[in-house]
């Protein structure tokens, strides 16, 4: 039965339990077969649910990264996969939803210069370039480079601190990394 998912017939006498343990047979295969199949269905869901293109991006990745974790769990006489994984990716939006929302205060805080001791000390020894470059992005921005840049942790380490998955993590890093370059590049045009 290897390398194929379990297909059950009604004449097939097979009891809850067993059926359970049945359906989960080579859960990869079913689960790869599973996120092919509703992989719209989750991001039109998430793009609906945030209103932003990038945002339901990020979250169907990271919905489809817990819900791989979380397959063990799925158990077909509750629910189809597409209302679990939805379920799933409501979970995650939500997560996100939270975080932005520290994100936001953290950084409000920094705006009203509860941060300025920190600057004084962050930016010795960077140039006024870099410094200009750094001063456009925003604090979850700063955070990500100096986390995974400056104090070279690993992803997923930088993601236990930021409170996100490490793929999110790896995608802001890359996002913020771009946005430094262009603002570096604009500098020198200037």
């Amino acid at each position: 039965m290897s390398g194929s998912v379990p297909v059950l017939s009604e004449r097939d006498d097979v009891t809850g339990d067993n059926r359970s343990a049945l359906w989960r047979t080579d859960s990869v295969t079913s689960f790869a077969q599973a996120a092919e199949a509703h992989l719209n269905d989750v991001y039109g869901y998430l793009l609906y649910f945030t209103g932003s293109r990038s945002a339901a991006e990020e979250l169907t990745g990271e919905t489809f990264e817990r819900a791989l974790r979380l397959w063990h769990r799925f158990d077909p006489r509750r629910g189809s996969v597409r209302t679990w994984l939805c379920q799933v990716a409501r979970t995650v939006a939500l997560d996100h939803f939270r975080s932005e929302r520290r994100r936001v205060r953290r950084e409000e805080a920094y705006a009203l210069g509860l941060a300025e001791a920190h600057d004084a000390e962050f930016a010795e020894g960077l140039s006024p370039r870099l410094e200009r470059a750094l001063a456009r992005l925003s604090a979850g921005e700063r955070e990500v480079i100096a986390l995974r840049v400056v104090l070279e942790l690993d992803g997923p380490a930088a993601a236990r601190a930021l409170g996100i998955s490490a793929t999110a993590c790896s995608t802001r890093l890359s996002r913020a990394l771009q946005k430094l370059e262009e603002a570096l590049s604009d500098d020198v045009a200037a």
